[in-house]
C-alpha cells in the first residue's frame, strides 16, 4: 500500500498555550537519503507530563526550530517503512524509541526515527505498553549505569542502599526494578495511593511521604544510603539530601540538587542533575530484559487518536497511574 502524502497529526498551534488540536493535512515526512533516517508507521505514542510547556520555558535553538513542527510526543512504537541499506532496522521491523525533542514529535501517523535512537520493541508487550518504555527506562538506566557508574549485571550492587523519590512514577518504577535487578536494597517514596504499587515492584522499604518525615527517618544512621535518585524535585529533592551518607551520591533528573540543599546538611556529597539522551543500544538491552520476563509496565490508559483531548486531560489531571498512550489505530 502506497504511503499517502498527507496524514493526521496532533498539533500545538501556539507554544504559549497548552492547547492541542487535530489536523488532517500534515505532510508525511520523507527520510533523507544518505542519512540514518527511517520512515516509521506510528502505532502508539506516549505523552510526557509537562511537555506542552517545554518550548515556552526552554526554547530550542534556532537551527532546530526552523524545521520543527510543534507535534508533541517523543516516546513512540511503530513499524519501519523505509530504511538505509546498512540499517539493522529494515522495512517491516517493529521498533520503539525516544525521538529527539528538537525534531517534530510522533503524535502523527508517520514519523522519522534515527538508527542510533531505535531498538527492536519487546515482543512480550502490547503496542501501547511498548510506547511507555523508552524515555522512562532509558532515564533509569542512565541514572544507575552511566551517571552513578554501577554495573548493569545481576547482583552487582549487592550491599548498596539506593533511595528513590517518586518511586511510583514512570521513571521511578524503572529505577526500583533495575536497582533490585542489580541486587541493591531499595527505599522508595510515594503517596498513599501508590504504596501497594511500589511494594509490588519489590522495593524493600516504601515511605509514604504524606505520613513519614523523611528527615527524621534519615536521622537514624542505619537508614542512610549510598545513592539517592530524585525524580520529582522540590521538597522531595530537599528530603533526599538528608538521606545520603557522607561520601555518597545524589542525582536528580528534575533540577540541580544544589538548588534544594537544606541548611545543616553535612558531609561530602557528590551531587548533579542530568537529562537523558536517546540511546538505542541501551534501549535494546532493556528490550532483552523485558523479553526475558523482567519488569512491570506502568501503563495507565490508551486512547484512540480521535480522543486525544481526553488523553492530554488525563495527564494534566495528575491522576494518571503510569503513562497515557495515544493509539494511532494501525490494524
Amino acid at each position: 500500500m502506497a504511503t499517502p502524502k498527507l496524514q493526521k497529526a496532533i498539533l500545538q498551534p501556539d507554544v504559549q498555550s497548552t492547547d492541542v488540536t487535530l489536523i488532517t493535512n500534515h505532510p508525511v515526512p520523507t527520510a533523507k537519503p544518505s542519512s540514518t533516517e527511517h520512515l516509521i508507521r506510528v502505532h502508539t505514542t506516549a505523552i510526557t507530563n509537562g511537555e506542552l510547556l517545554w518550548e515556552k520555558n526552554f526554547p530550542i535553538p534556532a537551527e532546530f526550530s526552523a524545521t520543527k513542527v510543534m507535534v508533541p510526543c517523543n516516546d513512540v512504537a511503530g513499524t519501519v517503512l523505509s530504511a538505509p541499506e546498512s540499517s539493522p532496522f529494515q522495512p517491516g521491523t517493529e521498533v520503539y524509541a525516544r525521538s529527539n525533542y528538537y525534531r517534530t514529535g510522533c503524535a502523527r501517523e508517520y514519523s522519522i526515527l534515527l538508527t542510533e535512537e531505535m531498538a527492536k520493541r519487546p515482543q512480550r508487550l502490547t503496542w501501547a505498553e511498548s510506547a511507555t518504555v523508552p524515555m522512562s527506562a532509558e532515564t533509569a538506566w542512565q541514572a544507575l549505569f552511566v551517571q552513578a557508574g554501577l554495573e548493569p549485571k545481576p547482583g552487582s550492587a549487592k550491599g548498596k542502599r539506593i533511595f528513590i523519590t517518586a518511586a511510583s512514577g514512570s521513571v521511578g518504577t524503572w529505577l526500583v526494578q533495575l536497582s533490585k535487578w542489580i541486587g541493591a536494597e531499595v527505599i522508595g517514596t510515594c503517596g498513599s495511593s501508590s504504596v501497594e504499587w511500589v511494594k509490588s515492584l519489590k522495593a524493600d522499604t516504601v515511605l509514604d511521604y504524606t505520613k513519614t518525615n523523611v528527615k527524621e527517618w534519615a536521622s537514624v544512621e542505619d537508614n542512610k544510603v549510598d545513592l539517592a535518585i530524585d525524580c520529582f524535585g522540590g521538597k522531595s529533592l530537599e528530603d533526599a539530601w538528608w538521606v545520603v551518607k557522607d561520601g555518597a551520591t545524589l542525582i536528580s533528573i528534575y533540577q540541580p540538587p544544589e538548588q534544594k540543599k537544606p541548611a545543616g546538611v553535612k558531609g561530602n556529597i557528590t551531587n548533579f542533575f542530568f537529562i537523558m539522551e536517546s540511546k538505542g543500544d541501551q534501549l535494546q538491552k532493556i528490550t532483552e530484559l523485558i523479553d526475558s520476563g523482567f519488569g512491570k509496565i506502568a501503563l495507565d490508559s490508551s486512547f484512540p487518536l480521535d480522543h486525544f483531548q481526553e488523553a492530554f486531560a488525563k495527564v494534566k489531571s495528575g491522576k494518571a497511574k503510569g503513562k497515557v498512550v495515544i493509539d494511532l489505530g494501525v490494524v
